[in-house]
C-alpha cells in the first residue's frame, strides 16, 4: 500500500497543479515501468475515487487543518488518505501507517507528525466532519460551486440528477457490430461467457451489468463488438448514411464513431485529426473492426490541407469541447475547467463549423455534436450557426430536450443538432 499511496498522491498534486489526470498517470507509468498490473489498477482507483469526490475530501480537510497547508505533495497524500479512510475497506490504521512513512519521505520530511495526527483525528471524528462537509454545495457535490450554478441556471429542474450522475461509475456499454451479428446473438454470446448485459435499443447498445475487460468480451479482437457510450452510439445512428456516400469524420480520433458509420453502409469514408498520434488509433479500431477508411492529418477547421475539393454527403463535426458530459469518466475534468473555457471553446467550434459548411453537398448534411452538458456549447452554438447560415435548416431528431442527453445511469452526456443544406 505505500507505494500505492505514494504514486497516487503524486498523481492527484500534479492534476491539481493543472495536469490532466492521463498525463499524470503516463508520467508514473514512465518512471516506474516496473509496477505489476494489479500496482497499476490500485493506483487508478485511487486517482480516480479522490478526484470524484474531491470537493467533499477538500472540506474534510479544511476543517482538521489550523491554517492552510503550503506543501501541495502533503495536501494531496491527505486527500488520498482521507479518501481510502472514507470510502474502502482497507485497514485504517495501515492506510495512516503507510501515509506517515510516505510523509516520511516527502519534501524535508517534516510532515509526518501533522499527517499522523489528522488522520486520526479523521478517525475519531469521522461522522461529525463529514456530516459538516455535506451541509456546503462543494461538500455535497463534489464539483466546483461555478459549476454547480451554472446547471442551477440551465436546468433548474434537473441539476441535482446532473451533478449526482457526475459523480457515479461510469456505465460499460457495448456497440455489436451488426455486419457480424445481431445484437440477441450477441447478448446471448455474453451470457454464456458468464457476462450478464440488457439490450438499450433494438439496434446495437448492450449496458453491461458489472464491467469487464475487454480481453473476456466474445469476439472483440475479431470486431465483433467495440465499447462506446450509448450516447455516442447516437451520432453514427443520426447521421444517416446510406451505401455510396462520401463521408467526413471531422476531429475523429480515437476512432469509435468513425466504426460505427463505417459498420452502418458501406461509404467512402475520410478520417480527419490534427493529432498523428491520436489518429493512428483510428486505424487501430478499424483494423480490429477489418474496415477501411482514408486517414488524413489536419486541422478540420482549415480544410484547404487536406481536402480534396469534393463535397461531402455527410459530415460529423464531432468539435473539440468543455467534455463536461464526460466527467465521470474523466474527474479531472471537474477541477481543471474554469469558467473563462467555455467563450474559448464556442469560438473555436464556431470557426470550425463555418469551415466545414461549406463542404457539404446541397442536400446534404452535417451533424454537430458535443461532449458537453453548457448551452453555450450546446444549443446556442446550433441557433447562432443556423442564424449565420442562410441554407442551414436544422432537422427534428428523435432526441429529448432539443438534442441534448443529459448524464444518466445509461449515457454520458451529449448535444446533437442535424443541419441539411437547402438546395440553391
Amino acid at each position: 500500500m505505500y507505494q500505492t499511496q505514494k504514486y497516487a498522491g503524486e498523481i492527484i498534486a500534479a492534476v491539481l497543479d493543472g495536469q490532466t489526470l492521463t498525463d499524470a498517470f503516463n508520467r508514473v507509468w514512465k518512471l516506474e515501468p516496473n509496477l505489476r498490473p494489479q500496482q497499476r489498477g490500485a493506483i487508478q482507483d485511487l486517482g480516480y475515487g479522490t478526484l470524484r469526490h474531491l470537493g467533499l475530501l477538500q472540506r474534510v480537510l479544511e476543517s482538521l487543518l489550523n491554517k492552510p497547508m503550503r506543501e501541495p505533495e502533503l495536501r494531496a497524500l491527505l486527500l488520498v488518505s482521507l479518501y481510502q479512510l472514507h470510502f474502502t475497506r482497507a485497514a485504517p490504521y495501515t492506510i495512516v501507517d503507510h501515509a506517515v512513512k510516505v510523509a516520511a519521505h516527502t519534501g524535508a520530511g517534516k510532515g509526518k507528525g501533522l499527517v499522523n495526527a489528522i488522520l486520526r483525528n479523521f478517525m475519531r471524528q469521522r461522522n461529525e466532519l463529514v456530516g459538516a462537509a455535506e451541509r456546503t454545495p462543494l461538500g455535497r457535490w463534489s464539483h466546483p460551486v461555478w459549476w454547480i450554478s451554472a446547471l442551477q441556471k440551465a436546468y433548474p429542474q434537473q441539476w441535482e440528477a446532473i451533478l449526482a450522475a457526475g459523480n457515479q461509475h461510469p456505465p460499460m456499454t457495448l456497440r455489436v457490430n451488426r455486419r457480424r451479428g445481431t445484437l440477441g446473438d450477441y447478448q446471448a454470446r455474453l451470457q454464456d461467457a458468464g457476462i450478464a448485459a440488457r439490450a438499450l435499443d433494438d439496434d446495437s447498445a448492450l449496458l453491461l451489468k458489472q464491467p469487464v475487460g475487454v480481453d473476456m468480451l466474445p469476439g472483440f479482437f475479431d470486431g465483433d463488438a467495440s465499447v462506446q457510450d450509448w450516447g455516442a452510439q447516437r451520432a453514427a445512428q443520426l447521421l444517416d448514411v446510406r451505401d455510396g456516400m462520401r463521408v467526413l469524420d471531422a476531429c475523429a480520433a480515437p476512432g469509435g464513431k468513425t466504426g460505427h458509420i463505417l459498420e452502418l453502409a458501406d461509404v467512402d469514408l475520410t478520417a480527419v485529426d490534427f493529432d498523428a498520434q491520436r489518429l493512428s488509433r483510428v486505424a487501430d479500431n478499424l483494423k480490429r473492426l477489418n474496415l477501411t477508411a482514408t486517414l488524413k492529418t489536419g486541422d478540420a477547421g482549415s480544410p484547404t490541407g487536406w481536402w480534396d475539393g469534393k463535397l461531402f454527403d455527410r459530415i460529423l463535426a464531432d468539435v473539440p469541447c468543455s467534455a463536461t458530459g464526460v466527467a465521470r469518466r474523466h474527474p479531472d475534468i471537474k477541477w481543471l475547467r474554469r469558467p473563462e473555457d467555455f467563450a474559448s471553446f464556442a469560438r473555436q467550434q464556431a470557426e470550425m463549423l463555418d469551415a466545414l459548411w461549406p463542404l457539404v453537398a446541397p442536400g446534404g448534411k452535417l451533424l454537430y455534436a458535443t461532449c458537453s452538458i453548457f448551452p453555450a456549447e450546446n444549443s446556442e452554438q446550433a441557433a447562432a450557426f443556423a442564424a449565420r447560415h442562410a441554407d442551414a435548416e436544422r432537422l427534428p431528431l428523435n432526441l429529448p430536450g432539443d438534442g441534448q442527453l443529459l448524464p444518466s445511469p445509461e449515457h454520458d452526456g451529449f448535444f446533437y443538432a442535424l443541419f441539411s443544406k437547402r438546395p440553391v
